[in-house]
């Protein structure tokens, strides 16, 4: 074996140096001592690798692509090539160091990405659909998006069907509020098995809207008692911001005159068709679906309005305070969906989320190439104009529930996080 490996060394340094114009015998002398003692009868009767007495030794290399490539080592008195030869040479070499990089790249792609979004004409659905086209133009992995019912939907995706063995993860858009409850197991669905889930980036404000029309009586979240309400798609991070907004104003939902569970877009077709007096959603701004139901109520004669959420209302104090560091008083001005007035509400800033389980160059790459193709994302989803580099490292180790290390990378690298 010793013998094979020096005659192999030898020859290898002889056809690098072949191809560029020196003969063999004048690189070295004693390849054709070492190649014979190779090629005795012995050797012969035993021969697992190939050898083709007396005029060469073949190796046949497997690699990982359904192709073979044959290096064949000729005597040293073959190596004494014409130029026609050495060129056919250099574009095997060359062709050899093209399949590698193709294979490794092959391997980089291999991971599974599947991002959790929420309703059609929310947000989340495109912001979540537009991710999903630039991982995959970018051939960073395969990416797909898929409709669901937002915030816990994702979080459970993350929790139960992230698949590491399989190189399957799953992504998705929470709200902070959800993403802190479900990872600390106080959601019901989540006490037994919190999720096991980090941050790769910041979003954008998400505003909390209290939909309903100027002809509706709905003035402040008292006046919800006895109206027909949505609190949102049963699951999604607005069905719990609101069930909780509701508990610390004391109305019960229970007692509602119709409680409904809808996604955004039937949300907006119950108001419209008068079947729905208010409805709760938690969305960027401007939120499409809602700028088009204002347009649909001005033909009809009416006006969209929001329930106002001052912090002097004791209610959204009291919210603001068991979501400390969550929930940020914020302002929807009236020139987003052309109200009378502004209106206060409370803003929340939504994270994009990954599984504990993803890889680190994994998530590196994600962010990397999201956040090098920003102008495309922010051109699709107008909301995602707050999505930059500065917004999120401004985050990074001060939220309650960890960053993603490949992120982290990207934002050091960027030199925003020390």
């Amino acid at each position: 074996m010793l013998g094979i490996v020096r005659y192999l060394g030898l020859q290898a340094k002889a056809y690098i140096r072949g191809l560029y114009g020196i003969s063999a015998n004048e690189a070295h002398p004693e390849i054709e001592m070492a190649r014979k003692s190779l090629l005795t009868p012995e050797r012969m009767s035993h021969n697992k690798i190939g050898i083709e007495a007396p005029q060469g030794l073949s190796i046949v290399v497997p690699w990982i692509i359904p192709i073979h490539f044959v290096i064949r080592i000729m005597s040293p008195e073959t190596l004494c090539i014409q130029r026609k030869e050495r060129i056919m040479k250099k574009l095997a070499m060359s062709l050899f160091i093209l399949c590698c990089l193709s294979a490794a790249q092959a391997q980089a792609e291999t991971a599974k990405v599947i991002i959790g979004t929420g309703g059609i004409g929310g947000v989340y659905y495109y912001y979540g659909t537009q991710i999903s086209e630039i991982l995959s133009k970018n051939n960073v992995v395969s990416a797909t998006a898929i409709q669901t019912a937002a915030s816990v939907d994702n979080m459970l995706l993350i929790r139960d069907k992230s698949d590491p063995a399989k190189n399957m993860y799953f992504l998705g858009t929470v709200l902070p509020d959800t993403a802190l409850v479900t990872v600390t197991g106080k959601h019901e669905k989540f006490k037994e098995r919190p999720a096991k889930a980090a941050i790769m980036w910041m979003m954008y404000p998400n505003y909390l809207h209290i939909v309903t029309t100027d002809k509706s009586g709905i003035n402040k979240l008292s006046d919800l008692q006895d109206k027909r309400v949505s609190t949102g798609a049963p699951g999604s991070g607005t069905e719990f911001t609101a069930l909780n907004l509701l508990k610390a104003a004391k109305v019960d939902p229970e007692k509602f005159k119709k409680w409904e569970k809808l996604g955004a877009k039937e949300s907006d077709e119950g108001l419209s068709n008068g079947t729905l007096d208010a409805y709760v959603w938690s969305g960027g701004l401007p939120t499409g679906s809602i700028v088009e139901l204002s347009n649909t109520l001005k033909r009809k004669g009416m006006e969209v309005r929001f329930v106002p959420l001052p912090e002097s209302d004791p209610a959204v104090a009291q919210f603001i305070k068991d979501f400390s560091g969550l929930a940020d008083p914020q302002i929807i001005s009236k020139d987003i969906y052309g109200t009378a007035a502004d209106t206060p509400t409370l803003a929340f800033w939504n994270m994009f989320m990954c599984p504990e389980s993803l890889p680190e160059d994994v998530g590196y790459k994600i962010t990397k190439a999201v956040f090098e193709n920003l102008d495309a994302l922010h051109a699709a989803v107008k909301p995602s104009k707050d999505t930059t580099a500065a917004s999120t490292a401004k985050f990074i180790g001060k939220t309650a529930i960890p960053f993603h290390p490949g992120a982290v990378k990207y934002f050091k690298e960027k030199g925003l996080v020390k």
